[in-house]
């Protein structure tokens, strides 16, 4: 009887590939259950987001106010607020302007900010916004300011404009200096009455700012302003041994300030 011997079975041998290379570098095996790309097969391409169709971008619409050729570079917000306003609930106006600038920081942090608090006179009235407008120059409220505002008549004669400190002869600005207008004013104050010249210069030199003039002095002024004062030189009268007197009469027109002037006695 023979005997035979099984010879033990052994595992077959896994042949395995090398890995094949690409110009894209080494193909990383995928992991799982899912087949491994075969080398004879190219590597599927990664998606380009940007060629993937989307929406397209609308540009914003231009605005209007804007004359071609030009870009907005900034904007100003006027803001209508008395400190009176701003104390009543409790802030001020300078803590409303660093909460706006901390603002336009936070949205946009490389944005420049300039603030410029608007003045007016006490009790001007109006609306505050339109106060601010019209101090800081905007345009459209400058345009409107002038639509509303009534054009003066023509001035004719003599215009003594106290308020503005300046004459106007049939519509044209008299070229008076300081002196010679504070010297008409003077007399202006006391029309009808005679000054003499040491009143004159007791009034208008007192101040110790200027050299104190003799009366022969006070005569040359007053020849320097008649002569300024051409057609119109009357209104400046000599008494003879006294002094000067204003005399008002059709053509001439005084205008004074608002409040009483210091002059006034």
């Amino acid at each position: 009887m023979s005997l035979t011997i099984a010879q033990p079975r052994t595992a077959p041998a896994i042949r395995t590939a090398a890995p094949a290379t690409t110009d894209l570098g080494s193909v990383t095996p995928i992991r799982g259950r899912r087949p491994a790309v075969l080398p004879t097969q190219p590597a599927r391409p990664v998606a380009d987001r940007s060629a993937v169709p989307t929406s397209p971008v609308v540009a914003p619409p231009r605005n209007r106010a804007l004359p071609e050729g030009t870009e907005a570079r900034g904007f100003a917000l006027y803001v209508g607020l008395d400190e009176a306003a701003a104390a009543a609930v409790g802030t001020t106006l300078a803590a409303v302007v660093e909460q706006l600038k901390a603002l336009t920081a936070q949205l946009v942090p490389s944005a420049e900010t300039y603030a410029a608090v608007a003045v007016a006179a006490e009790g001007s009235g109006g609306r505050d916004v339109d106060v601010v407008r019209l101090a800081l120059q905007d345009r459209s409220a400058v345009a409107a300011r002038k639509q509303t505002e009534k054009p003066e008549p023509e001035e004719t004669g003599v215009v003594i404009d106290i308020s503005r400190k300046r004459v106007v002869l049939d519509g044209e600005a008299a070229p008076l200096t300081f002196k010679e207008f504070e010297l008409l004013q003077f007399l202006v104050l006391r029309e009808g009455r005679t000054v003499d010249r040491s009143a004159i210069i007791e009034g208008l030199w007192s101040d110790g700012e200027d050299e104190t003039p003799n009366e022969r002095t006070i005569d040359v002024h007053v020849r320097r302003l008649r002569s300024k004062l051409g057609a119109f030189e009357e209104i400046v009268r000599t008494v003879r041994g006294v002094g000067y007197r204003f005399d008002r009469h059709a053509d001439v027109s005084v205008r004074y300030a608002s409040t009483p002037s210091p002059d006034l006695f």
